[in-house]
């Protein structure tokens, strides 16, 4: 069975076809590889067994499709019943390594299982230091993560989901504010009186179509007007 590394990246170059799939989506100025999205998840699963020091190789490799693999493991190894020495292992990886993100999904496919999970149960002062960053896409940590304790979570961890929306609801990147909406949406799935009672607060504050988004998911019945 494969396990490095360098077994990953073969396989990821191997059905690269930079020509055919040049990432448009893709924002950073990194080289590309041309990797079918379908394909690099099917790759990375297979390498959910990776062990830190090979995920910190793929970490340090240039190429876009590269890093996005090791968020990918990192994601698929923290999945179903696994110890909590692993989950924090993978925590603290990817809060040490955020310096290799430069692209949204990076962002969106590790941080609900590998941070949010982990912080489901715990104090999440890591995600308010995130929201204060002047980097954007550890905002977007900061907002996408609480999608991961949203269920699992407690009233105290959808509370601070509400402080972290009330924080980044302005953000004008709409890598950050885009999330604020996605995060609100999903939380009025679960906790529809905490919404309700949340867009009461703080929708003279929010930009229209996050406003239109937050409301999407509240169960039928649950009604919000501006008062």
């Amino acid at each position: 069975m494969a396990t490095t590394a360098a077994d990953l990246l073969t396989e990821l170059r191997e059905a690269g076809r930079r020509d055919q799939r040049p990432q448009t989506h893709y924002r950073g100025g990194a080289a590309v590889l041309g990797v079918r999205m379908g394909s690099l998840f099917e790759i990375a699963k297979r390498y959910s067994a990776l062990p830190r020091p090979e995920i910190e190789s793929l970490l340090d490799e240039a190429e876009y499709e590269s890093r996005l693999a090791a968020f990918c493991v990192m994601d698929f190894s923290v999945r179903g019943r696994v110890g909590d020495d692993l989950r924090h292992e993978r925590f603290e990886l990817y809060l040490r390594r955020h310096d290799r993100i430069d692209s949204w999904d990076m962002v969106d496919r590790a941080a609900p299982r590998v941070v949010g999970e982990y912080l489901a149960a715990r104090p999440r002062d890591p995600l308010f230091e995130l929201a204060a960053s002047t980097d954007p896409l550890r905002r977007r940590t900061a907002m996408t993560a609480p999608l991961g304790f949203l269920r699992r979570g407690d009233d105290d961890a959808r509370a601070d989901l509400y402080r972290l929306a009330a924080a980044l609801m302005g953000d004008p990147d709409p890598v950050v504010g885009k999330p604020v909406g996605i995060a609100l949406r999903h939380v009025g799935a679960v906790d529809p009186d905490g919404l309700v009672a949340f867009l009461d607060a703080n929708h003279e504050r929010m930009p229209r179509p996050m406003l239109r988004q937050a409301r999407e998911k509240l169960p039928p019945g649950t009604r919000w007007s501006p008062s």
